[in-house]
């Protein structure tokens, strides 16, 4: 659903030439120094980067499911740190408050958020709760007017830098897989620690560390619509939104990249000729430009399902899964199009974003647990179908 076509011309073209003007000379710093400039953090808030997905009436653009991926496809053609600096507040990090917050949780922090004041992240995955997200270990124990949290999380995206933390724990003892789990919003502050941001294989200027809570006290009425027992529904709904906005984000690299391959491709001359004359090479820009589309179709097509309020827990699935697989074959095409500068830092970043995107397949559901998801569903429709 596209409410105002001109001003979201107007959006796009903007973040595109925001990304290829400021971003871009970037990237090598970045890289190097692992850190975004902090005045370059303070553009991202002027110009609105952190509000895409907030509501309008709490300061963000309100971005339609697919207005969102529409801008999330300009954006993420940059090195991962870019997108992934505002994407937990575009995401994950706030929209369990959109979707579930009572009226007073979301005016005290979505405004903030929207202006980037205050950076959101989600802490849902432990040490043993990764891919069996309903294994989670980290308890909140009421006492009085709080409730007492202990326990540790794992691989949280922009937890180094995040001031509010979406906290999924459990309330009640003794419960196992989805049942008795509650979601906090929590405030960085005593009882929360995080941890020095791990060295990684890529995405440098993204942080990620652990988030460790001792004995850290959170009011009753930080509980996400201050409802107890009902945190794993509010993460699903976070999940089938931002697995779409995944999506998006893992086809911009991509298109990114196969820019990059043709253009030297086109200007690189083996035998007398460009190489991007020879077929062969002619055969890995055609299946890039392939997948890339059919990404981008998918991803539209049910991002307009859901914005015409339909269930897109399957396709928001296959689309998270086909956009992240499509994403790194067009990676390892591009590098064997630079040929041995594609492997040199020194000479192109094909190889950087080549590292960067591994962790599209891992994040947010991997893509074993996506084909057993996509299954899972399928054989349902099916047995339905049968009745």
């Amino acid at each position: 659903m596209i409410r105002d076509p001109a001003r979201l011309d107007a959006l796009l073209a903007d973040t595109r030439s925001f990304v290829r003007g400021r971003w871009h000379p970037l990237e090598d710093q970045v890289d190097r120094t692992d850190e975004i400039p902090c005045a370059f953090v303070d553009e991202l808030r002027r110009k609105g980067f952190f509000g895409w997905s907030i509501p309008e009436a709490y300061g963000g653009l309100g971005l339609t499911a697919e207005e969102l991926v529409l801008c999330a496809m300009e954006l993420s053609q940059s090195s991962v740190a870019l997108r992934a600096r505002v994407g937990t507040n575009t995401g994950i990090g706030s929209e369990g408050l959109v979707a579930d917050g009572t009226e007073v949780q979301k005016a005290r922090w979505l405004p903030r958020m929207a202006r980037g004041e205050l950076t959101g992240c989600l802490a849902l995955t432990e040490p043993d709760a990764g891919s069996e997200a309903t294994n989670i270990q980290t308890t909140a124990r009421r006492d009085g007017d709080h409730y007492v949290l202990n326990g540790t999380k794992r691989f949280i995206t922009n937890a180094p830098v995040a001031d509010v933390f979406t906290v999924i724990a459990r309330t009640e003892e003794g419960t196992r897989g989805h049942a008795g789990l509650t979601a906090f919003l929590v405030e960085r502050g005593p009882g929360l620690r995080t941890g020095e941001p791990y060295r990684k294989m890529g995405q440098a200027g993204s942080p990620v560390s652990d988030v460790v809570f001792e004995d850290c006290r959170v009011p009753a009425n930080h509980v996400i619509g201050e409802k107890e027992g009902v945190g794993f529904q509010t993460v699903m709904k976070v999940l089938n939104k931002q697995r779409l906005h995944l999506a998006a984000l893992c086809t911009g690299p991509a298109i990114r990249m196969l820019d990059l391959a043709v253009a030297h491709t086109s200007k690189r001359e083996q035998f007398g000729q460009s190489v991007a004359s020879f077929q062969l090479v002619q055969a890995m820009i055609a299946d890039c430009r392939t997948e890339i589309f059919a990404a981008r179709s998918m991803i539209l097509e049910a991002a307009r399902a859901r914005d015409r309020g339909e269930d897109v827990a399957l396709t928001a699935s296959m689309c998270k899964y086909f956009a992240s697989e499509m994403c790194g074959r067009v990676a390892d095409r591009c590098v064997q199009m630079f040929g041995g500068s594609g492997y040199i830092a020194d000479f192109c970043p094909i190889e950087r974003y080549y590292r960067d995107v591994r962790l599209f397949r891992l994040y947010e559901g991997t893509s074993q647990i996506h084909q057993l998801n996509i299954a899972k569903l399928t054989l349902r429709e099916h047995e339905v179908g049968l009745r």
